[in-house]
């Protein structure tokens, strides 16, 4: 079963972000909790945290804007 990581919510007016970097790589191991990606909302960056453990599989390309809600990877 895997699980799937989303663009979060954070902030009232927030209707978008830039991922800007991806801490882990394609294919790598994560753990929950650990720094999973950096995403630039209203001109400040934040590292995003992993919501599961297991292999990560990359779905969206650093640099790009994606709208909250929007599928990014799993992790299975």
């Amino acid at each position: 079963m895997s699980t799937e990581v989303r663009i979060p919510s954070i902030g009232f007016s927030t209707q978008e972000g830039t991922l800007t970097e991806w801490l882990i790589a394609d294919g790598g191991a994560v753990e929950a909790g650990q720094p999973l990606y950096a995403l630039e909302l209203d001109k400040s960056v934040q590292e995003i945290e992993s919501p599961a453990s297991g292999t990560l599989k990359i779905i969206a390309a650093e640099g790009e804007v994606y709208p909250i809600g929007a599928l990014i990877a799993e992790i299975q």
